[in-house]
């Protein structure tokens, strides 16, 4: 069984108290935060799998328009 993988940007940053915070960049109204990066990037998969479940509402996406 082959699973296909895919790649999510995101966005973070580290705060004065040593914790990390951040948004996948498809949700930058959803902020979630880690004791390091690589908590952080547990955090975000986690975020990432819920909204990908289905169509929660009030939920705000960033789409892509392609002008001619």
């Amino acid at each position: 069984m082959t699973f296909a993988h895919s790649a999510e940007s995101f966005t973070y940053w580290r705060e004065s108290d040593g914790q990390f915070l951040g948004h996948l960049n498809v949700y930058p109204d959803h902020w979630t935060q880690g004791e390091d990066l690589e908590d952080l990037k547990v955090q975000l998969l986690d975020l990432h799998q819920e909204f990908s479940k289905q169509d929660l509402p009030g939920i705000r996406k960033v789409g892509e328009l392609v002008v001619a």
